[in-house]
């Protein structure tokens, strides 16, 4: 009987150690991610793929131990909050980096393309795209969730209407690349009417 005794208790103690430490890495994770989340405007669309605004120094470090391997920047140097040495901070923590500089006032078809064929070359990456605000990243991965992955466009437009709505430039842009790959911008519930049409 003593010895059932022990065994029970030893049995009890290893599955309240084994609990206590999925509580731990399930609370890790969560704390990682509610860190993640403080970054500007951030969206996670897959486990694979996510975009934002500007991190700080500090959030590329949570962006490397989250297990993204690329960094891909669609904006200025010397845009906003941005940092001249971003290059360099990515890469010291081992993520690849990208920078396609791309005009706020006027963004190009060929901007994107470059985009996804950056996200085309080589293996698969865990790939955080970002801008200042993730207005330039959302309508990017938008266009490219739909037009690569065959993201449904009322999905993809509701998470980018987590962060904005295109104004008639970027609506504009959006409806090039669509039109270019036989891709109708219609779709139910989808608003594309730009707040200057609103009023």
């Amino acid at each position: 009987m003593r010895v059932s005794r022990t065994q029970g208790g030893q049995s009890t103690m290893k599955f309240t150690s084994m609990v206590a430490v999925l509580l731990l890495a399930a609370g890790a994770d969560s704390s990682r991610a509610a860190e993640l989340s403080d970054i500007t405007n951030y969206v996670e669309y897959s486990g694979q793929f996510a975009s934002a605004g500007q991190p700080t120094k500090k959030q590329f470090e949570l962006v490397r131990d989250a297990g993204f391997e690329r960094v891909v920047y669609i904006a200025f140097t010397n845009s906003g909050k941005a940092f001249d040495d971003e290059d360099q901070i990515v890469k010291e923590l081992g993520m690849d980096y990208i920078q396609i500089p791309v005009d706020w006032e006027h963004p190009t078809a060929n901007d994107f393309y470059a985009f996804a064929g950056v996200m085309q070359l080589g293996p698969p990456q865990k790939t955080l795209l970002h801008c200042q605000v993730n207005m330039r990243a959302t309508a990017f991965s938008f266009l490219y969730r739909v037009v690569y992955q065959e993201v449904p466009v009322a999905e993809a437009k509701r998470d980018m209407n987590t962060v904005w709505q295109p104004n008639e430039t970027w609506r504009d842009l959006i409806f090039e690349v669509l039109a270019e790959n036989g891709v109708s911008a219609e779709c139910d519930g989808c608003d594309w009417a730009t707040q200057d049409m609103r009023h």
